[in-house]
């Protein structure tokens, strides 16, 4: 079984049935209530479903019930496995080719759907979400928040690090599912809220009703005044040879499996993509004992945070810039990518060709905001807005924050006296920011007492340290005057607390002190488990740009309870000490590539739409040959016709117009369906009857 049954800084779930299932006539078992495509992972099931085109192996892609990509044949029924349940006893088939449905009961007919009303609908249950609905019910507004999870919290449910920041507005230092906790029971505890979790909002009527899935059982009626949709995001696909392979899929997904199921879903995975989700995803699977062969980035440089990058490679992982994907392959599943450099044009160049052996490649290129309600709404007169990533991609701190001014600014439309925050206008901007500048520190001499050691060198949203100073002897450099300066030690004394260590987000704080002429003490953060290392152990320090300096020996370790991180002991040299920051955690085997590169390069039979496999060919081939300019006309060949409703193409097509000669800007953007998720027939003309109060 494919379990993570420890984690270094999480705690897995614990299930309290165990369930027999089948699959394609075989005996597994898994835990009642968990995903059944978790299920099927747990048990090294990775297809999903056979294409009804050419047959070819479908895997999971989103885990987030946006594609179709996890279907399967439940009972009998086709379904979305990543949002079906386990349930004892189901039959569950790999799905091949278009699926006989079954015969329709006799269904008797219902008085009608499940109504509710409210004065706000919040769609969406992440940060921002959470942040409009506490907001507004604060200011006496019977709110009620729908999400299509089980829990509150959005994408903080799988985020297992800490949360950069301010830690005083938006809990930075705090674990992402810790902070989703914290919100989550302030909302619960508010009388003006109603809280529906299981239940996505698929649409919106004239009337003033959404549509939503009740528990994906019954369809029912919201009766509202105004809405706030924060649906969030979904990945961005990625347009390469052999990108429908099973075994490739979004990194989001890859954090659903890992962090939220703790299911070890690979054994080595390589990352396309070095934004702070592809670099967070690779720390996240070196947390679950998954080895990460490498990163690569289009890109001349990482494109998120620094810091995230540097603890990435002193881990053990390289980042290869102005690089690309050049294919993926293998025998109906990955096997292995291959990687090129691409020249300023960004096409590959063959000579640099390296081929890893993988079994799984994730896709963490950026995000697509969720936002299609908000059109209909806007189409329709709606009092509405947006409000997190469904407005503006950006860091979950920065969503805290866009909830509330979005929540005050739809209270003001609703005629309530409202002013918003200045500083809060300023302090949502300050978190949204890109990194800005590098800045060079001088290098720091150890000494008797106890002094930090900063290795953020890059200006970010940031300020832990500066809180949990007992001493207040670290401060932040006042240059551009916000949270985006950096800390330095202002004081004469360092208590040698570790607080600073253990608290940095970034793991970006040592302390030093000598221990003579030779040898230093240094203080590590390390969020791996420290059960295979005894005091005398010699362990890999590395620099902050991933470069081996010595074997140190262990001295002493803890554990901090409330950061849940280990801060290690080490005595280093002296001469090494300023500058060590990491532990290696993966072996450089990890990270080798193939003696010689082993690829078929075709990059014009790499898929756009994934529902319907259509190929990069089949649409250039129509676009020419019918002088194609709407997006609409390619529905002849089916693109954006299948089941996700064109949310993963759509994103996609942009650049086959214009490897067409045809100016993106110039084409008419597709119609979309007026639902963004499937419902049952029978579940809309026969509602189950239950007590949701």
């Amino acid at each position: 079984m494919n379990r993570i049954t420890s984690h270094p800084v999480a705690n897995p779930p614990e299930y309290k049935e165990r369930v027999e299932f089948l699959f394609d006539g075989q005996a597994l078992s898994g835990y009642a209530g968990e995903a059944v495509s978790s299920a099927l992972f747990a048990n090294n099931i990775r297809e999903f479903s056979r294409h009804s085109k050419d047959g070819a192996p479908q895997g999971i892609f989103c885990a987030n019930g946006q594609c179709s990509q996890c279907t399967v044949l439940i009972d009998g029924v086709p379904k979305k496995s990543c949002i079906t349940p386990l349930k004892a006893g189901m039959d569950i088939r790999t799905l091949k080719g278009l699926p006989k449905l079954p015969e329709m009961s006799a269904y008797e007919l219902t008085a009608g759907n499940p109504e509710l009303s409210c004065d706000i609908l919040v769609v969406g249950g992440g940060p921002s979400g959470l942040a409009a609905a506490q907001e507004l019910a604060d200011r006496g507004f019977k709110v009620i928040i729908a999400d299509d999870k089980d829990r509150l919290g959005g994408k903080l449910v799988l985020q297992t690090h800490k949360f950069f920041g301010s830690e005083e507005d938006c809990y930075a230092g705090t674990r992402g599912y810790d902070i989703a906790t914290i919100l989550t029971e302030k909302l619960k505890n508010n009388p003006n809220v109603r809280i529906l979790t299981n239940s996505p909002v698929v649409g919106l009527y004239k009337d003033k009703k959404a549509g939503v899935y009740l528990d994906y059982k019954a369809y029912g009626l919201i009766d509202f005044q105004a809405l706030v949709i924060a649906a969030g995001a979904r990945e961005r696909s990625l347009v390469f040879p052999g990108n429908d392979l099973p075994g490739v899929y979004g990194a989001g997904a890859f954090q659903t499996l890992v962090n939220r199921d703790f299911i070890k879903a690979a054994k080595r995975v390589f990352v396309i993509g070095s934004g702070n989700v592809g670099l967070i995803s690779s720390y996240h699977a070196l947390q679950a004992g998954i080895e990460v062969a490498g990163i690569c980035e289009i890109l001349p440089k990482v494109n998120g945070y620094k810091v995230h990058a540097d603890k990435i490679v002193r881990m053990g992982v390289p980042i290869y810039l102005n690089t690309s994907v050049f294919c993926v392959e293998g025998e109906g599943k990955v096997e292995r990518i291959t990687i090129a450099q691409v020249d300023k044009d960004w096409r590959p160049i063959l000579e640099t060709a390296r081929t890893f052996e993988v079994d799984t490649v994730l896709v963490a290129t950026g995000l697509s905001p969720c936002d299609e309600l908000y059109s209909q709404a806007i189409h329709f007169g709606f009092t509405a807005v947006k409000a997190g990533d469904a407005e503006e991609i950006a860091e979950a701190s920065s969503a805290i924050f866009g909830g509330k001014i979005a929540a005050l600014a739809l209270a003001k439309m609703l005629g309530q006296n409202v002013s918003i925050d200045a500083a809060w206008l300023e302090k949502r901007e300050v978190l949204k920011s890109r990194p800005g500048n590098i800045i060079n520190r001088d290098p720091v001499v150890p000494g008797k007492e106890w002094q930090p050691v900063f290795f953020c060198t890059e200006e970010i949203p940031c300020n832990p340290c500066t809180t949990v100073c007992p001493t207040k002897s670290i401060n932040l450099k006042p240059v551009r005057g916000s949270i985006m300066d950096l800390p330095y030690f202002t004081g004469s004394t360092c208590k040698g607390c570790t607080a600073c260590v253990a608290a940095c987000p970034g793991l970006a704080v040592s302390l030093i002190r000598e221990i003579d002429a030779e040898w230093c003490e240094v203080q590590l953060p390390f969020e791996f488990s420290t059960d295979a290392y005894a005091p005398g152990a010699r362990l890999p320090v590395l620099d902050q740009d991933g470069n081996f300096l010595e074997h140190a020996e262990l001295l002493k370790k803890i554990y901090n309870k409330k950061y849940k991180t280990s801060v290690l002991t080490l005595k280093v040299s002296r001469t090494n000490a300023p500058r060590a920051i990491g532990i290696r955690v993966q072996p450089e085997s990890a990270t080798q590539s193939l003696a010689v590169p082993r690829f078929s390069y075709l990059p014009d039979n790499a898929i756009v739409c994934r529902c319907e496999r259509i190929t990069v060919k089949e649409i250039k081939e129509y676009i020419t040959s019918h002088a194609v300019t709407d997006i609409n006309q390619l529905k002849t060949i089916r693109v954006g016709m299948g089941a996700c409703g064109s949310k993963t193409c759509s994103v996609l097509l942009p650049q086959i117009f214009r490897q067409c000669g045809i100016d993106p800007a110039q084409v008419t953007k597709g119609t979309q369906r007026p639902l963004v998720m499937e419902v049952s027939i029978g579940d809309i003309v026969h509602a189950v009857q239950e007590d949701r109060s």
